[in-house]
């Protein structure tokens, strides 16, 4: 077989397949791009749309807003949410459309519903919870045993 053995053949054919299986991961990721960088008709329509979607989360990336997010759906999320402005649309319009679309997620700052009690109360709750059983766990230990009088320690 001209230099190789059956042994260097089969030995060559698993490091081939492993080879061809990483070599897509290998190619280097491009960042998204808005293709067309968005175009205000004034300084307030810009300042609105900055506020709106400081506001609001990329629903990818999760603890990025939609300004802060180079995800592509960010992108898109950026021209739909000026489209929507265009059409005359306020601030809590806009917000209830994404809403109604992407769900409650997609707001940094969700309503206060019963829905969101538990993200809204919870933390007061276990802190107000932690310090009642502190003050319980303290009060029942110094209410047992007394400390008792020691003449012998010198202050």
């Amino acid at each position: 077989m001209n230099g190789l053995s059956r042994t260097g053949i089969s030995l060559l054919a698993p490091l081939a397949l492993v080879l061809a299986l990483l070599a897509p991961g290998r190619a280097p990721a491009q960042p998204a791009q808005d293709a067309a960088p968005l175009v205000f008709a004034d300084a307030a329509e810009e300042t609105r749309f900055r506020r709106l979607v400081a506001e609001l989360r990329c629903v990818m990336c999760q603890n990025q807003s939609l300004s802060d997010s180079n995800a592509q759906i960010a992108h898109d999320l950026r021209r739909e949410v000026l489209m929507l402005m265009r059409r005359d649309m306020s601030d809590a319009e806009v917000r209830q459309y994404l809403v109604d679309r992407y769900g409650e997620f997609v707001l940094y700052r969700p309503r206060v519903e019963p829905a969101t009690w538990l993200l809204w109360f919870g933390p007061l709750l276990l802190v107000l919870g932690g310090g009642a059983t502190v003050v319980w766990i303290v009060r029942r230990r110094s209410g047992d045993r007394p400390v008792p009088h020691d003449d012998t320690q010198e202050w």
